[in-house]
């Protein structure tokens, strides 16, 4: 098994030792090198290529974002993974936009962080379960924004197109979307049947639309029919 090649990245030099220490006692993990700001992890990963980076994010100088941002692009094959004090929403979503690869808080358990480091190496995104909830809550945050946007949408395009048609269109939409024929709506309406199929014609070029299909759907949505 070929050694996961891994760099830390914290300004306390004491977490390093520390972590080193107990990383080095797990079996195909070892720490090539290590860097007490961005800067140096910057030229550090342009040297070596680490597979692994565990990147604290709060730094003096360069920070871990930063950081992030600028190895991913001069190191994309770098996986970089965020070991950080902040169990914090904005930062999760910064690191994840900067390019690192997983994220976790340095109260998790060692072996979750093993389990990390060996997830990322491998090609994976890891994100910490107690932390991974925020991706779906922002996920239905924006899918509600999104179905908002296209209730809106359609609303304004079909409050367009009752504006388009003129009263006796309307009164023959309404009938085509029952069912009704021509000729059938050309008796409610006292109209021959040639004259309700120009008025169709009318309706579908000002809807833009090309089947009695399409405009069964519009009167629905307009309200014109009951849809039950």
């Amino acid at each position: 098994m070929v050694d996961i090649r891994i760099m830390l990245v914290d300004d306390h030099e004491v977490v390093r030792t520390g972590l080193k220490a107990f990383l080095e006692t797990q079996p195909g993990l070892v720490v090539i090198a290590q860097a007490g700001s961005g800067e140096t992890a910057l030229q550090l990963a342009k040297e070596l290529s680490p597979d692994v980076i565990l990147m604290d994010i709060t730094m003096p100088g360069m920070d871990g974002l930063e950081a992030t941002r600028q190895i991913k692009a001069v190191c994309p094959q770098c996986k970089v993974l965020a070991l950080t004090v902040h169990a914090d929403e904005q930062y999760f979503f910064e690191m994840l936009a900067a390019g690192a690869d997983g994220y976790v808080t340095k109260q998790v358990a060692a072996e979750e962080l093993v389990e990390a480091i060996r997830a990322v190496a491998s090609g994976q995104v890891y994100l910490q379960p107690a932390l991974a909830s925020w991706l779906l809550s922002d996920y239905l945050r924006l899918r509600t924004q999104c179905q908002e946007q296209e209730r809106t949408s359609l609303g304004y395009q079909i409050s367009n197109g009752l504006k388009a048609l003129s009263k006796r269109e309307l009164q023959v939409l309404e009938r085509v979307a029952q069912g009704m024929t021509s000729v059938q709506i050309g008796e409610a309406l006292g109209i021959s049947p040639k004259t309700v199929a120009r008025h169709r014609e009318r309706i579908m070029s000002k809807l833009n639309m090309h089947s009695s299909a399409e405009l069964v759907r519009f009167a629905i949505r307009t309200g014109l029919i009951d849809a039950g």
